[in-house]
């Protein structure tokens, strides 16, 4: 199993808003990276492996860093203002589209949702190939409990 690290020339190249070393320092990114990695596990494994995993890793690592951004700048609402009425104060928020709280979370940056497309394509299971449906079934055909089916 290969453990994935964090290489901030190449994180830099592939995400240029983050280019700025001043705004965003190696160690700073290299936490992000520390801090994805509680998200998603950082070793070869049979769903996720080689350049996916490592793209998961930096794309969740953007994630992470571009939240800070959101929060250090004032921004904490993780809903989207609709409308907003001054006198007798009144707030409109959008409803979140997302049908899970990970994927609402993962939405609310773009690098979140570059991530929640690469997971939603690497999470598709496989088909059946050959043999008859029923075969992942409890019952055979007819509804009859399998092995017990007769033939005349």
């Amino acid at each position: 199993m290969a453990e994935h690290t964090f290489n901030s020339v190449a994180f830099r190249e592939q995400f240029p808003a983050f280019t700025s070393t001043t705004k965003y320092p190696d160690g700073q990114l290299s936490g992000y990276f520390t801090m994805a990695t509680a998200y998603i596990f950082p070793s070869d494994w049979g769903g996720m492996s080689g350049a996916q995993l490592q793209l998961a890793l930096d794309l969740m690592t953007a994630h992470l860093a571009w939240l800070n951004q959101l929060i250090v700048a004032g921004n904490t609402s993780a809903a989207p203002v609709a409308g907003a009425t001054i006198d007798k104060v009144s707030v409109s928020l959008v409803p979140p589209e997302s049908k899970s709280a990970w994927a609402y979370w993962l939405n609310t940056t773009p690098y979140g949702k570059q991530l929640l497309a690469l997971l939603r394509i690497l999470s598709r299971g496989g088909g059946i190939v050959g043999g008859a449906p029923e075969g992942l079934a409890f019952r055979g055909v007819f509804g009859v409990p399998r092995g017990r089916m007769r033939l005349r």
